[in-house]
């Protein structure tokens, strides 16, 4: 009889739930700015932490389910799915560049600009344009600027946390 085993450890499974909970917490309930045409928060980092120890998949996936809990949680306006999958690219994303990788600014900087120019300014403001219309044009060079500062906050940022919080999440090879 073979055995059944778990792609990842139930220890790994708890911190990716607990990052999960903070990104939802980061983005719905404290973000740094939040309008209802832009919102700048500090989500980026658990999504991070999650792609860094666990893979692209599982940090894809947990985006995707924080967009959707996050979503039917504390709804802003319709739910839309672009929106989702730019959450799904975010993760598989960050998990291609920093997963059993050094985590350095040199990684982290190409990784945040897919994100922040192709993912946030590029598929968002697309998904916006889509449910708003050509009145999206008037906000985006707002949308510039915040796609730069988050750009520079990111590269910054996430080499940085990883330093300090990386160390203590299990292992995803723990299994």
């Amino acid at each position: 009889m073979q055995k059944n085993k778990t792609p990842l450890p139930l220890s790994g499974k708890l911190v990716i739930a607990l990052l999960m909970a903070l990104d939802i917490v980061l983005t719905r309930i404290l973000p740094i700015v939040n309008t209802p045409m832009l919102r700048i928060s500090l989500n980026f980092a658990p999504v991070a932490l999650i792609a860094a120890a666990y893979g692209p998949l599982w940090a894809g996936a947990a985006c995707i389910m924080d967009d959707v809990v996050g979503a039917t949680l504390f709804p802003v306006g319709a739910f839309f799915p672009g929106f989702t999958l730019t959450a799904f690219l975010t993760g598989l994303t960050f998990g291609l560049f920093l997963h059993r990788r050094p985590v350095t600014w040199k990684r982290a900087l190409p990784a945040a600009a897919i994100v922040c120019l192709v993912y946030g300014l590029g598929l968002d403001s697309l998904w916006l344009y889509i449910m708003m219309g050509p009145g999206l044009l008037a906000l985006m060079p707002m949308r510039v600027v915040k796609s730069a500062l988050m750009l520079l906050l990111e590269t910054a940022l996430i080499p940085l946390i990883w330093r300090y919080v990386g160390p203590f999440l299990p292992a995803a090879s723990e299994q």
